[in-house]
């Protein structure tokens, strides 16, 4: 009796053949729950993802792994059930949910709650329970596409297409992070520099090209009038709203308070006691508008002007209450600059600009910022450099992509 009691339970367990979305979902926690555990033991220092060449070496790896296993493990029902769809879609929902996890927390050490940092969620990305799922998500689809690339058929072009894409964008993209490189380039006026500062790591690295600055330029908004309280130390909002068309002409009135502009210079230079117009890039000159109004049924006349580093602003002062020029805000800079390679004296001009980048030996060069307190009078200019080494291989998979789907939508399209 007891030995027919062993054989029906026997019996009754379940073999890898019969393996579905239960054990799919179980893998998929565990996975996390794993990584969570190497996370609090491991300390706070996530996943040690290795750089050139080692990263390549494993990717290389991985693909030999998968092609094997795929074609010579083809009918274990273990590795059938690694490449099957029901654990892709267990291992999917658990990358969105950790995704979701990493867009709600901040994703900065030490920024969120102390449990989290604990256990890797401040760094999704890099953390444990992210690397250990997308492994297996790897693997799945990896199985998946081997089976159906050999042998090949036409028919499965468009599943081989989409996702061999898929899996390059999101290998090449896992495996090169380490290699991404960014730096800041102070550039100042008349200076050429070949330093970078690497904010990750707080140092100076030297750039395979040198850059000079040849000029810095910057247009900015029409100024606007303002009224600002001194006692209670803020701007008082005027009844018509926020203007920025600085005109000849134009009306301003706030509380007891009522001006005009009746001339308005945008570059000019204030000579005994009255502005006179300048050329443009005068480096003295500066917005400047002659008011006419009342303030509590007094008359009040004046100049005003924004100012700069070197010239003090000027406003109409009643009591406690200032009108004031503000400086417009920046429309437009830029920065002119030449790139010299191999420190050849004599290199190509170029014009960096905000989201027009240019790009030298691999590294791609933004516009990034200027000296905020300088205005339009700066003299230093930052740039961000950019290297990714890794960022044409995740533009292949985008474009395999992008055919599948073309594909996809073209046999719709022939069969209607």
């Amino acid at each position: 009796m007891k030995r027919k009691t062993i054989v029906v339970k026997t019996e009754m367990m379940q073999s890898p053949d019969s393996w579905s979305f239960r054990e799919g979902a179980w893998l998929s926690a565990a996975l996390v729950l794993v990584g969570i555990v190497l996370e609090v033991t491991g300390g706070e220092g996530g996943v040690p993802f290795p750089s050139w060449p080692m990263n390549l070496v494993i990717l290389l790896l991985l693909v030999v792994n998968i092609v094997l296993a795929g074609l010579l493990l083809r009918d274990n029902p273990v590795v059938r059930w690694l490449g099957g769809i029901p654990l892709g879609l267990c291992l999917i929902l658990s990358i969105a949910a950790l995704s979701l996890v990493g867009g709600v927390l901040p994703q900065t050490k030490g920024a969120g709650p102390l449990w989290a940092g604990a256990m890797g969620l401040d760094s999704v990305f890099s953390s444990w329970p992210f690397a250990l799922t997308v492994f297996f998500f790897l693997v799945n689809l990896g199985l998946s596409l081997v089976w159906k690339t050999v042998p090949f058929k036409v028919s499965n072009l468009q599943f081989v297409l989409f996702h061999a894409g898929f899996w390059i964008a999101l290998a090449c993209g896992l495996a090169g992070a380490t290699d991404l490189q960014r730096v800041i380039i102070p550039l100042y006026e008349g200076r050429s520099t070949d330093r970078a500062w690497t904010p990750a790591d707080k140092t100076m690295i030297g750039l395979p090209f040198s850059l000079y600055l040849k000029d810095f330029e910057m247009l900015e908004y029409s100024p606007r009038l303002a009224l600002y309280d001194q006692t209670h130390e803020r701007f008082i909002p005027h009844k018509a709203g926020v203007t920025d068309d600085m005109r000849q002409g134009l009306e301003v009135s706030w509380e007891n308070v009522e001006v005009k502009v009746e001339r308005y210079l945008e570059n000019a230079i204030f000579k005994e006691g009255q502005a006179e117009p300048a050329p443009a890039g005068t480096k003295d000159a500066l917005p400047w508008a002659y008011l006419s109004g009342t303030y509590e049924g007094k008359s009040l006349l004046g100049w005003v002007s924004t100012g700069s580093p070197f010239i003090k602003p000027s406003f109409i002062g009643h009591g406690d209450k200032l009108i004031v020029l503000l400086p417009g805000s920046p429309k437009k800079y830029r920065s002119e600059i030449t790139v010299m390679l191999d420190g050849t004296e004599e290199g190509r001009s170029a014009a960096l600009e905000v989201n027009r980048p240019l790009s030298v030996k691999g590294w791609n060069l933004y516009q990034m910022g200027y000296d905020e307190k300088a205005g339009r009078w700066s003299e230093l200019s930052l740039v961000e450099g950019v290297k990714d080494p890794w960022l044409p291989m995740v533009y292949l998979g985008f474009f395999m992509i992008l055919a599948g789907n073309t594909l996809f939508f073209w046999k719709g399209i022939r069969k209607k």
